[in-house]
């Protein structure tokens, strides 16, 4: 049996996403014939190219130059005039420099701040430029705007079919397609962790049934996990599928490859939602494999040097789920009790090693909910003891057993950055957030860590249920007062997400209503009413007065990706430089 799998567009292209090494080195573990293709790095490259954007310049003159005049009105909406000028302008200079730019951000000239901020600006041109002839559809580094919602499954059907505003339909015939054509697999395997990946994902399974290509289509990943009560619920979905795999997918995928080989009924392959004839059948689950059991993923077929990074940085999990799991806005496991496994650090450090010898990486970055305080402890000084080869970064807890000499430790054996889960500095919104950390321990470990030499990330969101204006005051003044010792943030505001316990249980959040719109049948955020607080507009507006008192970064590419961040980190500590404030005026030197 063949199995080819396919990660599609949109993740941001700085490294790959751990889905199809994953599934890959199991697969391979037992024998099957993988071959796995990250789509989103491939479709990124592709479409930062000079003959491609030279095509994307004669698409637009085609459909908004003059001789189009009068046609425009009835293919929808068009972009304002003064954008396609400005692309007509300024296009062939872009397409001239497209792979120049590109060269940069491979290179360690990324950390030259005016070097690498023209290269990057370049970048996000020439993604505006390709965007234009599919407007409203908006392709960038860190997200895809579909035309249309792709959490309704009629305005999915028609996008997955509609060449004025899908991006994908032709890029997929000339690349993916034929190579699936040509190489005839038994499986294809489509991985979908999040919303703005479902358009492409989709894409790619209609067109291979166009194609009337003889291959069972599935999909899975996290964003089709959320969606496993309504995707049955929505037969015609299974016209582009043939299945969809839904939590872990290592022996789902497994058992499907051998049921689909020896032709047996696909009713006992697990955590399977299938289509039997007329019906959609949700097969029963299993229990959910320990991390430990698992194979080192394996990065072989992946194209490692097309990132659009200036080192190569890959993902490893020191665990399966979150340790703690209880914060009232996550949905760690999807609504089913959480499972939680992590790997010994002896078996951790020996996979960061095996990684650094088998691909030269000198960087990785933990993709866990949270790093335990007991691999923390355990591998950082397994890591010194080699002479820390690998520079790594990940999230963490504000834990009280998160000592300075702890911190210390960690930099010692190679940590670099560490993200931070601040959420609120309102004990309030905390308590109500379920958040189980305490502000002085948050305060004593901000500056810890930043003393040691690890930069600080720190995430938190305005809106929570019952926040008011006076709890937000207080997270803006935590993080003021702690300007000093916060390198960098990500901000927003709170979202109301499919399964998340706010959502099972909104009475218990001071949440009135949640307001489900019955044409967007695969939704997995909802707007919603509160009881007390401020509603989601004013914490919006709460968002932007906050953004626009921000100092401004003369070099704001460093911070755009967790990637940037973390390798803007390593390279400033291994240059013995100054790591910048985030709420500080920042001199221009790189």
């Amino acid at each position: 049996m063949k199995v080819m799998l396919f990660f599609p567009p949109n993740w941001t292209p700085t490294m790959p996403h751990l889905a199809l090494p994953t599934l890959t080195a199991y697969l391979r573990t037992h024998g099957v014939n993988v071959i796995q293709r990250d789509l989103n790095a491939e479709l990124f490259d592709t479409i930062l190219s000079r003959d491609y954007l030279r095509a994307s310049l004669d698409r637009l003159r085609a459909r908004y130059g003059p001789h189009a005049a009068g046609h425009t009105a009835a293919r929808g909406p068009a972009p304002n005039p003064e954008a396609i000028q400005w692309a007509l302008r300024n296009g062939p200079q872009l397409a001239a420099q497209v792979e120049s730019a590109k060269r940069t951000l491979r290179s360690d000239a990324f950390f030259d701040g005016p070097v690498g901020l023209r290269a990057f600006q370049v970048i996000a041109d020439c993604l505006d430029l390709a965007s234009l002839p599919y407007f409203p559809a908006s392709l960038q580094l860190q997200t895809y705007e579909a035309a249309a919602p792709v959490d309704s499954s009629r305005a999915l059907l028609h996008a997955v079919r509609d060449p004025q505003h899908n991006i994908f339909l032709d890029l997929y015939r000339q690349g993916a397609l034929r190579e699936i054509e040509r190489e005839q697999p038994d499986v294809v395997g489509i991985s979908i962790p999040s919303m703005p990946q479902m358009l492409a994902g989709m894409t790619l399974a209609f067109l291979i049934k166009e194609a009337g290509l003889p291959c069972h289509v599935t999909v899975g990943g996290p964003h089709i996990s959320m969606l496993r009560e309504q995707l049955p619920q929505v037969p015609a979905l299974f016209g582009l599928i043939d299945s969809a795999v839904v939590f872990d997918g290592e022996v789902a995928l497994l058992r499907l490859t051998e049921a689909l080989a020896a032709g047996r009924d696909l009713g006992n392959v697990p955590n399977l939602i299938h289509r039997d004839g007329e019906r959609i059948v949700v097969n029963a689950r299993k229990e959910p494999e320990k991390i430990s059991d698992l194979p080192l993923p394996d990065f072989d077929g992946l194209p490692l040097d097309r990132y659009l990074a200036p080192k190569l940085v890959l993902p490893l999990l020191t665990a399966r789920g979150c340790y703690f799991g209880k914060c009232a806005f996550c949905n760690v496991g999807y609504g089913e009790a959480e499972s939680f496994s992590q790997l010994r650090a002896e078996h951790l450090a020996a996979q960061m090693m095996t990684l650094h010898e088998r691909y030269g990486v000198r960087h990785i970055f933990f993709a866990d909910e949270a790093i335990t305080p007991r691999n923390l402890r355990a591998l950082s000084p397994l890591l010194a003891e080699v002479g820390a080869p690998v520079h790594w970064g990940g999230c963490a807890r504000f834990e009280k057993v998160v000592s300075k000499p702890l911190l210390q430790s960690m930099y010692d054996g190679g940590c670099r950055m560490i993200l931070f889960g601040l959420e609120s500095a309102s004990e309030a919104i905390m308590q109500a957030m379920v958040k189980g950390t305490e502000l002085p321990q948050m305060s004593r470990i901000l500056r810890e860590s930043a003393e040691v030499g690890i930069w600080n990330h720190t995430f938190f969101f305005f809106g929570f249920p019952g926040e008011t204006l006076e709890d937000a005051q207080q997270t803006v003044n935590f993080l003021y007062a702690h300007k000093h010792y916060i390198n960098s943030a990500a901000l927003g505001t709170f979202l109301m997400e499919r399964y998340s316990p706010a959502h099972v249980a909104p009475q218990s959040f001071g949440v009135k209503l949640i307001l489900e719109d019955p044409d967007k049948d695969l939704a997995i955020y909802f707007d919603y009413e509160v009881e007390r607080g401020m509603d989601d507009r004013m914490a919006s507006l709460v968002e932007e007065r906050f953004l626009a008192t921000l100092p401004i970064k003369p070099y704001p590419q460093f911070y755009v990706s967790d990637v940037y961040r973390f390798l803007y980190a390593s390279h400033l500590s291994e240059r013995g430089l100054v790591r910048p404030p985030w709420l500080a005026q920042e001199t221009a030197v790189a």
